[in-house]
């Protein structure tokens, strides 16, 4: 499904209920966040807000829009599909190219190329999005509505520009969704991390000693705000464009911008035109409160210059905020899950399913199940998934059979508590790691862990690493056995205390939970080496030490703190038949040479301030206690 516009989505989803009107006047100095973030986190409606204050405190020109694929309903709707699950169904379709058959198998193929021709993009002569244009003096991006998103921001940031560049030397465009921090009236930062294209593009540059032009769109179809966030395999011709283009089922309308040679899309509500120049030196950029929950901290990065903004009349300005998940970015995520599982299943087609579920905040957990063949086959596709595109950048991988749910974590992690033999079924190794992770041993390269919960074959039992006899160890993979697992009358049982615990609880399915006041080095280690030793360890699993703001008794809290924190070669140890996971903060002390960055909080009084405006909006009945 085709929008027009921006505009003709959100008329859809105020038609179904799906978004709201706020005419309470609102600050978008921290205000929208904490407004937006109790909606998505409660599944409520997108929200467009129509008298906001800028960051002076001076009226906006400009309402805000956010939240328009905050449910994974309205991420469906915005791609054209009744469910996202549709979108492997599209793609699994168009990638089965029959070549035998003779004729009749080769014209079976041409309803499938019909859709690939609408991946190129159309151009046009006149677009909305230039009914208005700025240039020269009268760039200032003061006067758009601009969120400052978390109190330890750096300042303003954009954080949904779908940014637009072209290789210099062979042409190829690209399309990326990187935040960008507001520096003055037309300068902002550009975080191009060092694996992204427009850092090849910037580094091109560079060589050939010229600037690199840059246009930045906010708006448009939903389906491009999407391609812009999507992973795409390194195929000649396929990019952001081509790929909104086949959701849409529809070529993408383009038009050349007013001050740079680059194709910017006809439909979206501004673009800001300007340059990059490789030969300037880099601005201080952040901090930011990031996808991860963790504020990413200052850091040096390209510095954009805006030579123009044009925009259509009417125009709204559209955001999303990111955090503690679960937030919008997890529906994009799922999204692509869904888009490109055909593409993992081309290579590797013992996969039966994947899933990067939100505690995991993207890279840092991938759960596939597989159709297990043959001993070390879970390590086999394992490592082939960490040699594809961006899942190189994947942490933490779970296997496990394909009669598992793999959006199911309760039974994800109920099976790698039976099925996983610390030492035996986890495998430590390098590689790259996300550059926004804050754990890792070094900036973008650290360790990596693969569960193996699969069935064991018997070729897989009894190994050198296994502290349990075959005979009970092939039993309890054969009945998928409970007898290691924590017993209703074990859980009353009096638990250790030890110095600086704050709070522990154990799980019946064999996790032990414990916060931990942190206050010296290798704290940490001393603490799992008591606990290993003591009864109370008797049929736990997994040890999962986190900080003294973690809540044992939130699951999710626990995962999504244990994942952020952990570099697994430094941080995931076998302690007898404990696998335990240190998910505290890092001492310099301790060998960490960067800064620990906080978990993102929102300001106390952003807070009050919200709570007692809340019964001005209007929001649904169910919403009103959230």
């Amino acid at each position: 499904m085709a929008f027009p516009d921006l505009h003709s989505f959100m008329a859809l989803l105020e038609a179904r209920g799906e978004l709201l009107r706020i005419s309470t006047p609102v600050s978008s100095d921290l205000e929208i966040t904490q407004i937006a973030d109790r909606m998505v986190k409660g599944a409520g409606p997108a929200l467009l807000f129509e008298n906001v204050r800028l960051m002076d405190g001076s009226p906006s020109a400009f309402p805000v829009v956010i939240g328009l694929m905050g449910t994974r309903e309205r991420t469906a709707l915005s791609l054209g599909v009744g469910d996202l699950d549709e979108l492997a169904v599209r793609v699994r379709a168009l990638i089965d190219i029959k070549g035998s058959g003779g004729l009749r198998g080769l014209l079976s193929n041409l309803p499938k190329l019909g859709d690939a021709a609408h991946l190129l993009p159309k151009r046009v002569s006149r677009a909305a999005v230039q009914e208005v244009v700025w240039t020269g003096d009268e760039v200032d991006l003061t006067k758009l509505p601009i969120l400052k998103c978390w109190p330890l921001d750096g300042g303003p940031f954009v954080t949904l520009p779908l940014v637009i560049t072209k290789d210099p030397e062979t042409g190829e465009r690209n399309m990326g969704m990187y935040r960008m921090q507001v520096m003055g009236k037309n300068t902002t930062g550009m975080h191009w991390q060092r694996h992204k294209t427009g850092t090849k593009h910037l580094e091109k540059a560079k060589k050939l000693g010229q600037r690199l032009e840059v246009a930045v769109a906010l708006g448009g179809d939903p389906a491009l705000i999407y391609a812009a966030t999507a992973p795409l395999p390194p195929i000649p011709g396929l990019d952001e464009f081509a790929l909104a283009g086949y959701l849409r089922g529809q070529r993408y309308p383009v038009i050349k911008g007013v001050t740079v040679d680059l194709e910017v899309p006809a439909n979206a509500e501004f673009i800001l035109e300007g340059y990059v120049d490789p030969a300037e030196e880099w601005v201080m950029e952040g901090p930011f409160g990031d996808h991860t929950g963790f504020y990413t901290l200052p850091d040096l990065y390209p510095r954009f210059h805006v030579t123009a903004v044009t925009m259509r009349r009417g125009a709204v300005y559209p955001a999303t905020i990111v955090g503690r998940p679960p937030m919008e970015d997890a529906y994009l995520i799922e999204a692509s899950e869904r888009l490109f599982l055909p593409a993992a299943q081309l290579i590797l087609p013992e996969i039966s399913d994947y899933h990067m579920p939100p505690v995991g905040v993207a890279h840092n957990l991938v759960v596939v199940s597989i159709k297990k063949a043959f001993p070390g086959h879970a390590y086999k596709v394992a490592n082939g998934l960490l040699g594809l595109g961006q899942m190189m950048f994947a942490k933490v991988i779970v296997v496990v059979d394909d009669d598992i749910t793999v959006n199911d974590m309760s039974a994800v992690w109920q099976r790698v508590a039976q099925l996983v033999e610390p030492g035996r079924d986890s495998l430590v190794s390098r590689g790259p790691i996300d550059a926004l992770d804050h754990s890792s041993r070094t900036w973008s390269y650290g360790g990596k862990l693969i569960l193996d919960a699969t069935r064991k074959l018997p070729e897989e039992l009894g190994s050198a690493l296994s502290s349990r006899e075959q005979q009970g160890d092939q039993a309890r993979h054969t009945q998928l056995g409970e007898k290691d697992n924590i017993s209703a009358v074990q859980l009353n049982r009096e638990l250790p205390t030890f110095e600086g615990v704050k709070d522990q609880l154990q799980t019946p399915d064999g996790y032990w939970y414990v916060s931990l006041t942190k206050t010296r080095p290798h704290q940490t280690a001393a603490l799992a080496a008591a606990f290993a030793a003591d009864p109370a360890a008797a049929g736990v699993r997994h040890l999962l030490i986190t900080d003294d703001q973690t809540d044992v008794h939130d699951a999710g809290d626990v995962w999504w703190t244990i994942l952020n924190n952990i570099d697994p070669e430094r941080d995931v140890s076998v302690q007898g038949d404990l696998l335990v996971w240190d998910g505290t903060p890092k001492l310099p002390e301790e060998g960490f040479v960067r800064v620990w960055p906080p978990k993102i909080n929102m300001k106390a009084e952003v807070v009050r301030r919200v709570e007692a405006l809340w019964h001005l909006y209007p929001l649904p009945e169910h919403l009103r206690d959230a």
